[in-house]
């Protein structure tokens, strides 16, 4: 039985890549996904969207990875933005008031043109 991978690159953009993510993100999936989206974004200055549709559980490992991956992102000239979380995930960055440091939307559509 083949695995699903824990990232695609779902799409590429003029400025960026639009990455999904899937599974659950927890501590002993969380490195694995630092160094997949730190390796989709070497060498860009572009837009990273991460579409988080088939994310339903999400523990704060996962979220200490996408902050660093903000911070890589910010201190290579890029931006991140978030997109399709659910209610679950969604509820981790507005307890930890980490919805404003990040870029979230609620779609794909609204990520391409933020």
């Amino acid at each position: 039985m083949t695995q699903q991978p824990l990232t695609e690159v779902a799409e590429t953009l003029s400025d960026g890549i639009v990455v999904s993510i899937y599974g659950d993100i927890d501590l002993q999936r969380s490195p694995d996904l630092r160094i997949a989206l730190i390796q989709h974004t070497e060498g860009s200055h572009g837009r990273l969207i991460v579409d988080l549709t088939s994310v339903s559980y999400m523990d704060s490992s996962g979220v200490a990875t996408l902050v660093e991956v903000l911070q890589y992102q910010c201190r290579s000239g890029g931006s991140l933005i978030l997109c399709n979380l659910q209610p679950n995930v969604q509820s981790i960055f507005e307890i930890s008031k980490l919805d404003s440091v990040f870029n979230i939307v609620p779609d794909i559509d609204t990520a391409r043109t933020a």
